[in-house]
C-alpha cells in the first residue's frame, strides 16, 4: 500500500499534521473514508505498528477483535476493494461526503480592520 494509492481510494490521513510530525508510513498508518456510510458509519483502515496486515474498521484504533470489519493482507489490493465494497454494501451503501478538513492557522499578523 502506497498513500497516494489509499487516497485514490478515497482515504484521507487520521492524523492531519504536516508529513514530518507523522509517522513513517512503512511503519504504521491510519486512513478514514471520505464517505459516510448510508447508515452514518464512517470507514477507517489502520496498519498497525509491525503487523503486515490492515485492518478495516468503523472504529479509529480498533482494539477488540470484534471492532475490525475486515483484515487483508498489506499487498493485497484486490482484497481491500473487495472489502471496502462490502463494508458499504452491509451499511446500505455510499452515503455523503464527509465535510473537508480546514486547518486552523493562527495568524496574529492578519487583522479585522
Amino acid at each position: 500500500m502506497t498513500d497516494a494509492y489509499l487516497r485514490s481510494l478515497g482515504f484521507a490521513p487520521t492524523q492531519r499534521e504536516q508529513f514530518g510530525a507523522r509517522p513513517a508510513f512503512d511503519t504504521a498508518w491510519s486512513y478514514q473514508h471520505d464517505h459516510r456510510a448510508k447508515d452514518g458509519a464512517l470507514l477507517f483502515i489502520e496498519h498497525p505498528l509491525g503487523v503486515a496486515q490492515c485492518r478495516l474498521s468503523t472504529e479509529v484504533a480498533p482494539l477488540a477483535a470484534t471492532d475490525v470489519f475486515a483484515t487483508t493482507s498489506l499487498h493485497d489490493r484486490p482484497a481491500l476493494e473487495a472489502a471496502i465494497g462490502q463494508f458499504y454494501a452491509a451499511h446500505g451503501g455510499i452515503g455523503e461526503a464527509e465535510p473537508p478538513f480546514v486547518p486552523f492557522v493562527f495568524r496574529p499578523f492578519r487583522r479585522k480592520q
